[in-house]
């Protein structure tokens, strides 16, 4: 679906997509990865269904690094959620996770960071979108990108995801 005329492009052209991807720590695309990311900063949405370990994450997490504001993973795996942060940090890309497997200190602690920007990437389990206070600061921060990452898991979650 291609968005409205009037919509802003995301980023120029000029963005060296090579140069980000170094940054998060790889050597090239993987087949497909470029055109999705180019997509998606130029267009501000994209679909991609790939298999599994084809590369999806990069899709989101290279224009997570170069969009202004905090992106939002829509993930409903903790170990997964853990994982990607854990590599994001790594390369000193700030990101963070909210989990219900976190003690109410720590998603607090985790939630006033968040609010004050300081993180490039959040992953939520989808449950985290029922909390009311969550919701309204999601309208108080900058949210350039919203992913949807093992999507596959929507036909367990039915109508309530």
């Amino acid at each position: 679906m291609k968005p409205p005329a009037d919509a802003p492009r995301r980023l120029t052209n000029d963005v060296d997509l090579d140069t980000a991807l170094a940054r998060l720590g790889y050597a090239a695309f993987r087949p497909g990865q470029r055109e999705a990311v180019e997509t998606l900063l130029a267009q501000g949405r994209l679909l991609l269904v790939a298999p599994t370990g084809g590369g999806k994450s990069l899709s989101y997490q290279l224009p997570a690094t170069l969009l202004p504001g905090t992106t939002l993973v829509i993930s409903p795996l903790v170990a997964l959620m853990a994982d990607q942060v854990q590599a994001l940090d790594a390369r000193g890309v700030p990101a963070t996770y909210l989990a219900a497997t976190l003690d109410t200190a720590e998603i607090k602690r985790r939630m006033a960071r968040l609010a004050a920007g300081a993180f490039r990437l959040v992953y939520v389990a989808p449950e985290r979108l029922a909390f009311p206070g969550f919701r309204a600061m999601l309208h108080e921060i900058a949210i350039p990108l919203i992913a949807v990452d093992e999507a596959h898991c929507i036909s367990e979650w039915g109508h309530d995801f």
